[in-house]
Formats: structure tokens, C-alpha cells, sequence
């Protein structure tokens, strides 16, 4: 039986400066736990003919598919601000599969086994950590935002000490590749300028051929990974999605959501909501992703300074233009994004109070932010927060607003493609974790078929749309490092 890898392995040519060769270090008795029959499909992938005995072998690195040619890739990053020379301290990326000739996906296992880049950890990883990036990265996928894929999930048989005695896995994670801003900064920081010109001719080549003829490749390189960012915080910021740990290295330049850590979506609407256990002062709540998103290109920017000018003053003039109009490009895509998920056409001036009007609502009376614009949709959302004054106040408000567009009911269509009706609440990925670490994978199973379908309506899902009860013990989110 034939599964259908074609790998074609080209980061690896790269000179070493850029990976360490290593492979996977075996695992004592890997046990398959999940595998993505849809994404297999997507990747020309069969693995109907090989049983699960086999298939664990395959996704633990046991047994490594023809081919593959395993490295650990070396980034850097500013981790909470803090420059640090990192790498794949925990993962290794098995190599390029070519889907129809001319797509290229990274095939990388995290929580592979030790690497050069591993500082003193173990290079493992804990199953409720895979289990959770599983469901995210999915789940965001089938918000139809970018995003990196999990393919398996794998128990090692091996236990991983964290604060507690857990069990070791292994995610099989897909990506249209994992240069990352960190990349960047590691290559920077050799001070190396061909080594430099060499990553920006690899990823223009991988992810952005339009420019490969430009006059200034680096800066219409910034300019585009720019726009990808934006657009990417703007979908975040859509759906209520908090990343938890946005360093430079967890910024993909293809502009792909990756490294599910301390991720979470937001409940009860604040600006300011936070929920990884790391994250003591904010950098990383919910409002700071776009002004994060920034600095973290600004940052790219500077990696690119050698070769957006000879004269460095003026390389670094351009640049900062060019870094400086984010807010701007930033403000107008969220104001027509917030148009789009209360079906709003075209553009009034008090568009922007009326949806700020709103907002402030919500955080006043803590109000469900995926919620309200269920409710807003005629959506089955029975909550009496929705019959307060102010609230209804605000609504012959938006009313009015619809009126003006002569649309009949094209606004409910323009939000139901806008407003999801389910996210992964935090209770129900917990309940999912909690079960699969017992053997149980059936609640899990459930919650994935229904966040695969989020702006569809469908039956009886309204326990998966609940957010956990208001508590005074704070839910966190773990790294899983």
C-alpha cells in the first residue's frame, strides 16, 4: 500500500548556519490517538491500507517515511521582549511534501526529542498540549483563518515531567513553511549579509515568487509579510481569539497562525483579557495583538536593514515609513471587518461610534462577545442581558444603520459568513483534554465535528455554545514547555 509522500526537501540544502541535521529519538511504545483523515485527503495522502500499529510507528519517528531528510531549524526571538537565540528545541522537521507538483507543506513532529537547540529541556512534549494545538489549529482552519495544521497525534508510552508526571506525545504539525521572524533575527544576528541575501531569495522563491524580479526585494518582502500579519491579527481580533504568546519566533512570515500554546478564546468581552499563566502584565492580551503584530515587524524590519539600502540611515528612514503606516492599514480593516459582522454595506461616519457604542456595552455588562452577535443574527441565544435598555437602545441605533443600505436581508447573510456560532470554548476543550488523557477520546471526537462546521447551523449545539459559568478562579492557560 502506497500512502502517497513526495518529499522534496529544500530548506535542508540550506548551508549549516540555518539547521542542525538530526533525527527523532525513538519512543518507547507510541499508541496513535488522532489522525487527520481530512488533511491526509488534502495532502494526497492514504493511510487506509496500514494499521494503527504502523501508523504510530510512522507519526512517533519510529519509522520515518522514504524520503524525509530530519532537521531542527535555528531562529531566534524576542520572547516577551527578550532577544534570545533559540532554534527546534523540541521539534524536527522531517522535510517538504509536494501535493500536485508545485504545493509545499513542512511535515515537522513536536515533542521529537532533544536537539542543539534545547537549553537544558527534554524535548518532549505533554499530550494535553498536542491535543489542545490539534483543536485550535483546526478549529481556526475552519474559521478560514491561515493557519498551520495538525495531521497525528501520538502517545510515546513515555512519561514527561512537568509539574507533574504526564503523558509524553508527539503532533504531527503541517505548515506551507516555518520561517519565522525569529529566522530572520538568527541570521541577522551572524551579521552574515550573504546568508541574509540567501533567506530572503528561499522564502521569496517558497512564499511570494510575484517579487522574485523586484528592484528592492527585501522591502517589498517587508511590505507583503506586512499586509498577511495585518490581515491575520484582523481575523483574530473577528472571532475573539487570543494567541497568549506572540514572540517573534511564533510570527510565520507566510502569515499562517502557528504555535498553539497558552491560546484561548475569549468569553466575556474585555479588551484586556489575558489567559496565559506566563503572561504577567499584558503584553499579549486580546486588544494588544494588533500594536504586538507592530513591534514584532518592526523588528523584521531591522533584520532587513542591510539590504533595503546601502546607506543605513536611509534603509532605516524607509523602513520606518513603511512600519509606521501599519496603524493606519490596521484601523481600516478592522473598522470594515466590524462592518462586515453587523452586515453593514458601504460607509457612514458614525459607523465607527455606533460599533464602539457597542463594544463598550459589552464590556460593561460582560457581555459573550461570539455571543452577541449570534443574538444579533436572530440566533437562539437566550440570555436576559439582551433585553437591558441600553442594549435595545443600541439596536434601533444599528437598525436605522441597516436601512440605509436598501439590502432587504443581505445583512444577515454578510454576518453569517462574518460570525462564527460556535468557537472552542475553553470548558469544552478542558472537558476534551481531560477525557483523552483518561482513554476517552469520544468527547473530543464530538467537539471536533462540531467546530469543523462553525457559521453552519446545527443541531443541538447550544451546549457548545455556552460560555463556562462566570467563576473568581481565573482560567489559565499552560506553554506545555
Amino acid at each position: 500500500m502506497t500512502i502517497g509522500w513526495h518529499f522534496d526537501n529544500s530548506y535542508s540544502k540550506l548551508s549549516k548556519t540555518f539547521k542542525e541535521d538530526i533525527k527523532p529519538t525513538p519512543v518507547h511504545d507510541p499508541e496513535l490517538i488522532i489522525l487527520n483523515q481530512e488533511l491526509a485527503k488534502n495532502l494526497n495522502l492514504n493511510f487506509s491500507g496500514i494499521d494503527k500499529k504502523k501508523l504510530a510507528e510512522i507519526f512517533s519517528g519510529n519509522s520515518l517515511p522514504d524520503g524525509t531528510n530530519s532537521i531542527a531549524q535555528a531562529y531566534a526571538g524576542h520572547q516577551f521582549g527578550h532577544f534570545t537565540m533559540l532554534g527546534d528545541g523540541r521539534a524536527v522537521l522531517l522535510g517538504e511534501h509536494l501535493v500536485n507538483k508545485n504545493q509545499r507543506f513542512d511535515i515537522q513532529f513536536k515533542g521529537s526529542g532533544r536537539t542543539s537547540f534545547s537549553r537544558g529541556g527534554d524535548g518532549r512534549a505533554a499530550l494535553g498540549p498536542m491535543l489542545r494545538e490539534y483543536i485550535i489549529s483546526e478549529a481556526i482552519n475552519a474559521l478560514k483563518i491561515p493557519t498551520t495544521r495538525s495531521l497525528a497525534v501520538v502517545k510515546t508510552g513515555e512519561k514527561v515531567v512537568r509539574e507533574n508526571l504526564l503523558n509524553g506525545a508527539i503532533l504531527t504539525r503541517v505548515a506551507s513553511s516555518h520561517i519565522r521572524v525569529g529566522t530572520f533575527q538568527y541570521i541577522a544576528a551572524t551579521q552574515n549579509t550573504e546568508d541574509l541575501n540567501t533567506l530572503v531569495d528561499y522564502t521569496i522563491d517558497r512564499h511570494y515568487p510575484e517579487i522574485k524580479s523586484s528592484k528592492n526585494k527585501a522591502l517589498d518582502l517587508l511590505s507583503l509579510v506586512m499586509e498577511k500579519q495585518c490581515q491575520l491579527v484582523i481575523n483574530w481580533m473577528r472571532v475573539g481569539f487570543i494567541h497568549g504568546v506572540m514572540n517573534t519566533d511564533n510570527m510565520a512570515i507566510s502569515g499562517e497562525t502557528i504555535d498553539y500554546g497558552p491560546c484561548a478564546f475569549m468569553d466575556q468581552y474585555d479588551p484586556k483579557t489575558v489567559f496565559s499563566s506566563i503572561d504577567k502584565f499584558g503584553r499579549y492580551a486580546f486588544s494588544n495583538q494588533p500594536p504586538i503584530t507592530k513591534w514584532n515587524l518592526a523588528r523584521f524590519a531591522e533584520c532587513l536593514i542591510p539590504l533595503i539600502d546601502k546607506d543605513e540611515g536611509t534603509a532605516i528612514k524607509i523602513a520606518t515609513g513603511l512600519i509606521d503606516n501599519f496603524q493606519n492599514i490596521y484601523e481600516e480593516k478592522w473598522l470594515n471587518m466590524m462592518r462586515d459582522k453587523l452586515g453593514l454595506f458601504g460607509e457612514d461616519k458614525n459607523d465607527q461610534t455606533l460599533i464602539n457604542k457597542l463594544l463598550e456595552w459589552m464590556k460593561n455588562n460582560s457581555a459573550d462577545y461570539t455571543n452577541t452577535f449570534c443574538h444579533l443574527m436572530d440566533g437562539e441565544i437566550d440570555d436576559e442581558i439582551y433585553k437591558n435598555d441600553d442594549f435595545k437602545g443600541w439596536t434601533n441605533e444599528w437598525q436605522k444603520r441597516i436601512k440605509l443600505n436598501n439590502s432587504s436581508d443581505k445583512h444577515l447573510e454578510l454576518m453569517k459568513k462574518t460570525n462564527p456560532l460556535v468557537i472552542p470554548r475553553n470548558q469544552k476543550v478542558e472537558e476534551a483534554l481531560a477525557d483523552a488523557d483518561k482513554g476517552n477520546l469520544e468527547t473530543m471526537n464530538k467537539l471536533l465535528k462540531v467546530l469543523s462546521n462553525p457559521y453552519s447551523d446545527q443541531e443541538n449545539i447550544i451546549e457548545f455554545q455556552k460560555p463556562a459559568p462566570i467563576s473568581n478562579e481565573k482560567y489559565q492557560t499552560f506553554c506545555g514547555t
